[in-house]
């Protein structure tokens, strides 16, 4: 009978050993997931945006806000204040979304094209148009040559090599390399050193400037020689000269020659009986005798 209540109050035992073990499962759990919950309603303000910004869009109180954010998930660089962003006169150095938020490493304080002109380097714009501009394809970011038109006199023109792997810094006022729609533009802003902004003023003044799309891996320069109107038209090159083939100016053909008077001085008119013959325009007299020469 001993035997048996022993067992039993082992059997008593070990069941409580479980019952507390299971229990102290499930309540570290809860507080487990207490502890997640409370961090997660631990909340921060910090700055979004409220509307799309593009590349160089100021902010200003109307395109951002304060903003509940997680307090374990706010990103670096995030600014609690818009005061404190306001400072300076941000704006955006990339593409900001509706409610991202804004980011020390994705503002400017300093003018934007500026800020991105490496040392020693210009931005210079010249005009651009479809027909001159790969039809609007050409982008931020891509590289391209500069040809100029002029011409020389005589009707002869003549296209040299400007400046070649130019870095295009902007198209208008888009200066987003993100942009994928072709778009037009009646500038394009490209990256020269000084001496190469003069090469541009000056170009701009003597003729048409055209922009050439290259591919962005390939730096090699090109043998760069002139083009001139003779070396497209084959007629001007074995003419030797060139300009637009000129029509020869009409020239009636010359008039048969008068015929020629038998003389320079007109026979005298005999005194004595004569005929007179007319040939044509021509008209000459012969002395007429009497039969038997009386």
């Amino acid at each position: 009978m001993g035997s048996r209540n022993l067992i039993y109050i082992l059997i008593a035992v070990g069941l409580g050993l479980v019952a507390v073990v299971l229990a102290n499962s499930y309540f570290s759990g809860v507080e487990e997931r207490q502890e997640r919950v409370a961090q997660q309603q631990q909340l921060a303000r910090i700055v979004v945006a409220t509307q799309p910004l593009d590349f160089g869009s100021a902010l200003t109180t109307e395109n951002i806000r304060l903003q509940n954010y997680p307090s374990n998930s706010v990103p670096v660089g995030a600014f609690f204040s818009m005061e404190e962003l306001l400072q300076g006169g941000q704006v955006a150095l990339r593409p900001i979304v509706p409610g991202e938020p804004i980011l020390a490493d994705k503002l400017s304080g300093r003018a934007v094209l500026s800020a991105k002109l490496p040392d020693g380097m210009r931005a210079m714009s010249i005009p651009i148009s479809a027909t001159n501009a790969v039809s609007g394809f050409i982008r931020p970011a891509d590289i391209v040559d500069v040809l100029l038109t002029r011409d020389l006199g005589d009707d002869e023109q003549v296209t040299e090599v400007v400046m070649e792997a130019v870095q295009v810094l902007a198209i208008g006022t888009t200066q987003s390399e993100n942009a994928t729609e072709p778009g037009l533009a009646g500038t394009a802003t490209v990256l020269v050193d000084l001496f190469g902004a003069q090469k541009l003023t000056l170009a701009r003044k003597m003729g048409e400037m055209s922009l050439v799309l290259r591919n962005v891996e390939n730096a090699e320069e090109g043998p760069g020689v002139a083009v001139m109107t003779r070396d497209v038209s084959p007629f001007r090159k074995r003419s030797g000269g060139g300009g637009a083939p000129q029509q020869a100016a009409y020239q009636p053909a010359p008039s048969a020659p008068a015929r020629a008077s038998t003389g320079s001085v007109a026979a005298p008119r005999p005194s004595g009986p004569s005929m007179t013959v007319i040939r044509g325009t021509e008209t000459t007299d012969y002395s007429v005798g009497r039969l038997g020469g009386n």
